[in-house]
């Protein structure tokens, strides 16, 4: 799985793909002060995007993969 859920950080890994959006909404539906971690990810389906910029969780760190950083700030910004 390319996410990893904990108490209340999600970490993203590498490439998140399509499949990842619907666990990827409910875990955020059961946990609305949860975060997320970017650090290991390469890239993000639209869908899983869709996903954060509608329930706008907390990031606790971005890509090292400094254009993605960029693009996922833009994205989600308020």
């Amino acid at each position: 799985m390319a996410i990893e859920y904990k108490k209340s950080v999600a970490t993203f890994s590498e490439f998140i793909s399509v499949e990842e959006a619907e666990a990827l909404l409910e875990w955020l539906l059961k946990n609305p002060k949860g975060k997320v971690n970017f650090a290991e990810c390469t890239h993000i389906h639209a869908s899983s995007l869709q996903v954060l910029m509608a329930l706008k969780p907390t990031i606790v760190a971005e890509p090292k993969d400094a254009d993605l950083a960029v693009w996922l700030k833009v994205a989600l910004a308020d």
